[in-house]
């Protein structure tokens, strides 16, 4: 009996059969995953107790090429001696909750903007494994929007506005939103990169929305229309129709797409509760055969 998916959202999101992905390495389940993944965008895992090395493995044999350049890199090492493995936690080296004013709590922030992850970068990112190690004892929930129905419920005329254009994309500018700031030595790490707005499954062909807070704005557009036209896709693709709350539990590993997805965290009281989660993200690469 293959792999099983219940669809969480009228539009994308399931989550899957029992499985443990830790003994996952055969060609046809992972087929069996990735067009899941197509079809859903966002999978979620129950009951997947990896270590931080299973999770990079799994990565590894699902999608191939790690994305080890992350913004966060740019502020200090990974608390895990690995740059590929993100630390979306509120800790400190030591395991303490971080201070108020800790730049690396400031930049964490900004996950809370929706966001995809590593379009930033060339070639950007395309699957996230978020796993999750302690849960704090309220909400702290992460959302997900579709961006393909997204795409699919504008007009024929606004899709077809869109098709060839291009967006510079920057995490500095996401940052700045929050009043974060770079010193120049980080800023030319961060110099950020370029993608298509409209871009399709290399698998399905279906197309989506490409946006990001990192969208900062649209090439050979004046930059005050270009802005105003991103901050009108962003607000109609996080409308309550195209978006998915996943409520986490210990144990939870949950992929998604961020060709066909944006997402963020929501607020929670970070500075009494401890909340860890690991993430790791593929970079889109032509690497599975």
């Amino acid at each position: 009996m293959g792999l099983t998916f219940r669809k969480l959202h009228p539009h994308f999101a399931a989550e899957a059969g029992a499985i443990d992905l830790r003994r996952v390495g055969d060609r046809a389940t992972l087929d069996e995953i990735r067009a899941g993944m197509d079809e859903y965008a966002v999978l979620v895992f129950r009951d997947q107790p990896f270590a931080d090395d299973e999770q990079l493995q799994f990565a590894t044999r699902f999608d191939g090429t790690l994305h080890a350049k992350t913004g966060a890199s740019v502020l200090g090492k990974s608390r895990f001696g690995n740059e590929a493995l993100t630390d979306i936690s509120n800790l400190d080296e030591g395991g303490g909750l971080l201070k108020a004013d800790d730049r690396r709590r400031v930049y964490g922030l900004g996950n809370r903007l929706w966001h995809t992850d590593a379009s930033f970068q060339d070639p950007p990112g395309r699957y996230s494994m978020l796993s999750a190690k302690v849960v704090p004892p309220v909400a702290a929930d992460t959302e997900f929007a579709d961006m393909r129905a997204a795409y699919e419920a504008l007009d024929a005329e606004t899709r077809g506005t869109l098709e060839g254009l291009r967006v510079h994309h920057s995490i500095a500018y996401s940052r700045h939103v929050l009043g974060f700031e770079f010193s120049a030595q980080e800023l030319e790490k961060l110099k950020g990169a370029v993608h298509p707005l409209v871009r399709a499954n290399p698998r399905s062909g279906r197309r989506s929305l490409y946006l990001a807070s990192h969208a900062s704005h649209v090439l050979d557009w004046p930059v005050p229309e270009g802005r105003l036209l991103l901050r009108e896709l962003m607000e109609h693709a996080v409308l309550p129709q195209f978006v998915y709350r996943h409520s986490w539990r210990v144990g939870d590993l949950v992929i998604w797409d961020n060709l066909a997805t944006m997402h963020r965290g929501r607020r929670f009281d970070d500075a009494t509760h401890r909340r860890e989660l690991r993430r790791v993200t593929t970079l889109d690469v032509d690497t599975i055969c």
